[in-house]
């Protein structure tokens, strides 16, 4: 059981501010600057309710938000910290407060890591110089752009971080990260705390917050919504007193720092204090450990988990070449294959003389990780090459290896500790290949204890007792599997083998590879590096669960096994025959763009354009919708698919007549409205709209209503889409429709945003509302065809 006291932070500081007198247009940040008394006196407000922790007015304090403000980050990030210091007078603890920076990262968006980190960390430079006490990100829906803020904080400063995103009732972020990968990795990267704020009330983060205590020991931070705010009045519902009593009921799951977002006053921190002050949260430990990307965790301990071998150019031309020629298209397909085939990690190798392999570590993490959600295993033999990887990659890897050299250990483990990750252990040494079992037992022993002493858990870590090719050194195949046994039996730790190593120089490879495989798992191997492609090496890994009770009811076995049915060829692009082995549909649901837009080319030698969009491209886009809104798929899913129908799409404009063409016509024009600065969302319709066909002119963010309605009017636009996050903006965009129709323009007008509804956009005189860029494409569809 663990425990700590209760430590209370404030509540919002957009909705003080617009109390106090925000206009429309005004930044919240840049009042510091402007009237730092009344920015001041709401913090003091937080304190005297007994706030002990409080954020500076700094959440858009970066350089991208407040490009084209006229003032500078250190000016205001100075100003914010000092204003809540003046307030705090020492009776609460003053942190920075950093917030998504705007912009997507690749590869949904064009903003690299390296460039969100150095966003932050200007920020967080000024932000100790100014006198911060700690660092505290929030709000935050992609875990690698968190992840950029952390160690750029991590890297820049020794202040304890603090780091919350917030999510959707369905347990996700809307970019699909799970409240679970996002605590198991952020756990890793050494911050204070991790949690949940804004999008929900209390209630309804409870599961979320929950789902969080099952991947993590520390302490978890609760920092709700007083409920959505009604988008008439701009009002927020919920009473203080109901508000503290649903906070207190998730002490038990480890809530510490308590406080409140959007809705929240100096009232709410006043309930909290009255019912938590002097109150110690106590909770149980974390009940799963593994890996995890951030849509999804690999969970230890729970059985036999695959690792796909296929991306790595050991004995395969086409990945060679692939990667001379930073074809990204190909890792991705391969990728897209073996997360189909049942891989439960990917093995991401790209280890060949003749190129920058850090910067192709980097591509291929970053690539991969966009088209599949499945963990990664970062192998390569270069620390340097090492590090490429587990920087880029959204969540907790797998890193292989380490082995039991002292050069190894002391270069190695550094980072696995540094990126919280897991790390593989090779037995060998300095000696080299060690001939006993009890020889790499010894040895498995040492890089346990390197491992430990640099800080990385025991559950961390993973031995490979080594396979070698049994035709050359046939005694070494019982060496390995007694290795195995005493791994598992005396050290109990997870075992990894690279199974297909068995067979090499030998005919039938797959029988004697499946046969060692069977033996292997009975001796006690958790993660085979196999090649999930192989219906025979699967089958007989199908086999082994059923047969060891890990497959309750042998239900998956016959499920695999009932329809007995032929599998599938793997090859995308063409079979001998020259006929494709992949249908379009296939290729758009995969994300897989230069493979949308090759078959498109070869359909359209024998098929009319309009034949190919009505039969094939549209039903594959509305099975992606479907699927969208199943929860089966999220939305680097959805923008992968939009960007291959988009290939598609492209090829199809090529073979048609101008008169036909789809984007004849006024655009389709989107716009943030005045005075809101946030565009992801805007940004992602264009980037849907764009790749499914339609011409789309972006005006950008906190755009004036008389330039909407004049680019409007002198474009001739077909559809003008309106989008608005902040409360106080939200009459902005009823001011832009007014200005709309007063100056002629006719276009249907569709709006989304957090804080709409349907009812409110009828109210303000909006044709449609669009809950997400899915939605408004089948609305632009229904409209434009």
């Amino acid at each position: 059981m663990m425990k700590q006291q209760i430590v209370l932070l404030d509540g919002a500081m957009g909705t003080m501010l617009q109390r106090a007198g925000l206009k429309l247009g005004d930044r919240p940040e840049t009042l510091s600057v402007t009237a730092p008394q009344v920015v001041e006196d709401i913090h003091r407000q937080y304190v005297e309710a007994g706030a002990q922790m409080i954020l500076a007015n700094t959440f858009c304090a970066n350089a991208h938000k407040l490009a084209g403000t006229g003032f500078a980050v250190g000016q205001v990030v100075t100003a914010s910290v000092q204003a809540a210091l003046r307030a705090a007078q020492g009776r609460a603890a003053v942190a920075l407060d950093v917030g998504p920076i705007g912009e997507m990262l690749e590869p949904l968006g064009t903003l690299s890591f390296d460039e969100a980190y150095a966003l932050f960390a200007q920020m967080i430079r000024a932000g100790v110089a100014a006198g911060a006490q700690a660092i505290f990100f929030e709000t935050f829906s992609d875990l690698n752009e968190l992840r950029a803020g952390v160690l750029a904080a991590r890297e820049t400063c020794s202040l304890p971080v603090f780091a919350c995103m917030t999510f959707e009732q369905s347990g996700r972020t809307f970019l699909g990260c799970r409240a679970d990968a996002a605590a198991m990795t952020l756990s890793g990267l050494g911050v204070q705390a991790v949690g949940v704020n804004c999008s929900l009330g209390p209630k309804e983060v409870a599961p979320i917050l929950r789902a969080m205590r099952t991947a993590t020991d520390l302490p978890l931070i609760l920092k709700p919504n007083a409920g959505l705010p009604d988008p008439q009045t701009g009002e927020y519902r919920a009473q203080p007193e109901d508000f503290a009593a649903d906070c207190e009921a998730l002490l038990d799951a480890g809530a510490v720092y308590i406080g409140g977002c959007c809705g929240t006053s100096p009232a709410f921190i006043r309930a909290l204090e009255k019912r938590l002050a002097g109150r110690t949260a106590q909770w149980q430990g974390k009940t799963v450990h593994g890996i995890c990307s951030a849509g999804e965790i690999c969970a230890f301990g729970q059985g036999v988990r695959v690792i796909g071998e296929r991306i790595n150019p050991t004995g395969k031309k086409r990945m060679k070449q692939a990667l001379l020629d930073g074809e990204m298209g190909y890792l991705t397909l391969q990728a897209v294959e073996q997360a189909e085939a049942g891989a439960q990690i990917l093995d991401v190798n790209v280890g060949l003389p003749g190129i920058d392999e850090a910067d192709m570590m980097r591509r291929a993490v970053t690539a991969i990780s966009g088209a599949v959600s499945l963990p990664l295993q970062i192998d390569a033999s270069d620390p340097v090459v090492l590090e490429a990887g587990l920087r880029a990659a959204p969540g907790k890897c797998l890193v292989n290896s380490v082995n039991a050299s002292r050069e190894s250990l002391e270069t190695v483990l550094p980072l696995v500790k540094k990126y919280g990750a897991a790390v593989v252990g090779l037995t060998l040494s300095e000696s080299g290949l060690p001939q006993t079992a009890q020889e790499r037992m010894e040895l498995a022993k040492t890089i346990l204890d390197a491992a430990l002493a640099a800080g990385i858990p025991r559950e961390d870590v993973a031995i490979d007792c080594l396979t070698l090719t049994v035709s050359a050194q046939q005694e070494q195949a019982r060496q390995t599997l007694e290795a195995v046994r005493l791994v598992r039996r005396e050290l109990g730790l997870e075992t990894v083998l690279g199974v297909s190593n068995i067979s090499f120089g030998l005919p039938q490879r797959s029988l004697a590879t499946g046969v060692f495989l069977a033996q292997a798992v009975a001796a006690g191997l958790t993660l085979p590096i196999v090649n999930p492609n192989s219906r025979e090496i699967m089958d007989v890994l199908s086999a082994c669960r059923a047969l060891s009770g890990e497959d309750a009811g042998c239900a998956a076995y016959i499920e695999r096994h009932a329809a007995q049915q032929e599998p599938a060829k793997a090859n995308v692009l063409a079979k001998a025959s020259g006929e494709a082995a992949m249908s379009i549909e296939e290729a758009v649901l995969k994300g897989m763009k230069e493979e949308a837009g090759l078959l498109a080319r070869r359909m359209l030698e024998t098929m009319e354009p309009m034949t190919l969009v009505s039969e094939h491209l549209i039903p594959a886009l509305d099975e992606v919708g479907a699927r969208y809104e199943r929860g089966q798929i999220f939305l680097p899913q959805l923008m992968n698919a939009a960007a291959a129908s988009g290939a598609a799409f492209e090829e199809v404009r090529r073979a048609t007549p101008p008169a036909q063409a789809s984007d004849e016509g006024g655009p389709i024009l989107l716009a943030t409205v005045e005075g809101d600065i946030h565009d992801i969302g805007k940004n992602i319709v264009r980037a849907v709209l764009e790749n499914t066909g339609y011409r789309v002119v972006d005006l950008g963010r906190d755009v004036k209503a008389e330039r909407v309605a004049e680019e409007a009017r002198r474009r001739g636009a077909r559809i003008v889409g309106l989008s608005a996050l902040m409360t106080t903006t939200v009459p902005g965009m009823e001011r832009t429709i007014r200005m709309l129709r007063e100056a002629g323009v006719t276009a249907p007008v569709i709006v989304g945003g957090a804080v709409l509804t349907a009812e409110y956009a009828a109210r303000i005189g909006a044709d449609y509302y669009a809950k997400d860029a899915k939605q408004c494409a089948d609305i632009v569809r229904r409209l434009l065809g």
